[in-house]
Parts: structure tokens; C-alpha cells; sequence
């Protein structure tokens, strides 16, 4: 199936790199952003262009969700599929004669980050029986990992991803300030992370909780609180309850 990407930033340039190792016909890379179009050519030797489309079967719109509509209405031909990778916009934000699906890849895409593309989830949208088989195909190209679901599931698979990647990166980089702030390096922390996160591939979350909070250890708690302050002792006192409540049906400290 002839493709195009539409998108410059990290989203396409996995799926670029992913495309071309899987043997996807790749025809070209659109893109406002001349200079990161020069980088996607240098790397990849596909077709670059911030002026005009290349005839494709599927044109595959990675841009930001604020993008999105405006971007669809540049594709005008109602014999072809126009897919975006978001997981939070359904598939009617594109706004165009042509066939509409989602090919939406749970992953955090970051270009200074290698990754093992074989593991991405795909999670697929289409109306139409023709149009998933052949999202399917080329998802299986890739990984085996790959899923259809409904708008209403692919909406609660992106609020769920937020919560266990972007939410948990965030509580990295406070960690990571507050050890900053008393001589303390972070990397000493990677293997607890590691294992954390290995834990999880055999035992389900909750059974693997561990901590002051699933032990009720208040006279721990109420160490730990006098040593923050601010945000970050609002955000312990939050997580802590969160994590009492989940386990105990009631939280420590009400009140506080």
C-alpha cells in the first residue's frame, strides 16, 4: 500500500524508520518544517516535500491533535484512506471526501530514543471491513501486537497511557530535582525503577504495591512529609492517600 506521512516531529519519524524496516511502501514525508524535512531525507533517502503530495493509497496524518483538522482538508481525493495516529480524537476530526480510520501506536516516541518496534501496541479504527484489513496488514508488518477498538476503548487507552508514562516521567523528574537539591544522583535510582516496572510483567499492580502507604506506616509518613514542603508535599500526601484508599477502602491523614 503506497504511503505518505504527514508530519515532521517524533510520531513520523518512528513510523518512518518503522515503515522502512517492515518493507511498507513508503512514497514521501509532507511536512511544513523544512529543515527537520532535510533530517528525515538525510536519514531515511524517502521523498521529502513541503510544497505538494504525492500521489499515495493512505496518507497518514502524524501532527498534533490541534493540527489535525486542518491538515486532513489537505488531501481532496475521495478514493483514498486518510488515517491520523492520535488516541484521543476520533476519527471525524478529518474532515475530507476520502475514507477515515485511526492507526493509533501506544508508545512514547522520543527521536533520541531507540525502540524495539516489534513491541509497539497498535490499536486500530476503521468503519470500514476493507480499510482495517489493510491497517491490520500493516500493523502485523511491524508488530504482533496489534488490537481493533472503538473510539470509546482507544479514548480510555490514552487517558490510561498518560496516567502510567506521562504522569509517572513527571514524578521521575521531581524525584530527580529533589536528590539534585541534596547532592544526590538519580541514577541511582534507574534499578529500583527497572525492577518496579519488571515487577508488573508477572504480578498484577496492585499485589506489587509496596511502601509506607500499603503498610500504614504512619510514623514513616509523617517523616517523609517533614522533609517536603509545597508542591511536592501536597503530591505525597495525594499519592499516599490515593494509595491507602485503593488498599484500605479509607485514607490516611483526613483532614489534612
Amino acid at each position: 500500500m503506497r504511503t505518505v506521512i504527514l508530519g515532521t516531529g517524533n510520531v513520523a519519524w518512528h513510523l518512518a524508520h518503522a515503515f522502512i524496516k517492515s518493507g511498507i511502501d513508503l512514497k514521501q514525508i509532507y511536512g511544513r518544517n523544512t529543515a527537520a524535512l532535510k533530517n528525515f531525507k538525510e536519514a531515511t533517502g524517502i521523498d521529502v516535500s513541503s510544497t505538494h503530495l504525492e500521489k499515495a493509497d493512505l496518507y497518514l496524518l502524524c501532527v498534533s491533535d490541534s493540527s489535525l483538522e486542518e491538515v486532513s482538508m489537505l488531501i481532496t481525493d475521495p478514493e483514498v484512506l486518510v488515517a491520523h495516529t492520535s488516541g484521543s480524537l476520533p476519527v471525524e476530526v478529518l474532515k475530507g471526501p476520502y475514507r477515515k480510520a485511526c492507526f493509533y501506536p501506544m508508545q512514547t516516541f522520543s527521536r533520541q530514543a531507540a525502540l524495539d518496534y516489534s513491541q509497539i501496541p497498535f490499536f486500530i479504527e476503521a468503519p470500514l471491513e476493507k480499510d482495517f484489513a489493510a491497517l491490520q496488514r500493516m500493523a502485523l508488518g511491524i508488530s504482533s501486537k496489534v488490537t481493533r477498538t472503538t473510539y470509546s476503548q482507544r479514548q480510555y487507552l490514552h487517558v490510561s497511557a498518560v496516567l502510567c508514562s506521562n504522569f509517572v516521567n513527571h514524578l521521575f523528574t521531581l524525584t530527580k530535582e529533589l536528590c539534585s537539591a541534596h547532592g544526590l544522583e538519580f541514577r541511582h535510582f534507574l534499578p529500583l525503577i527497572d525492577q518496579t516496572v519488571k515487577k508488573i510483567h508477572t504480578l498484577d499492580p496492585r499485589t506489587a504495591q509496596t511502601g509506607p502507604a500499603v503498610r500504614g506506616d504512619q510514623v514513616v509518613l509523617a517523616r517523609h512529609e517533614a522533609l517536603l514542603e509545597g508542591h511536592l508535599l501536597e503530591l505525597y500526601r495525594l499519592m499516599s492517600r490515593s494509595i491507602a484508599r485503593t488498599h484500605f477502602g479509607s485514607t490516611y491523614g483526613e483532614g489534612r
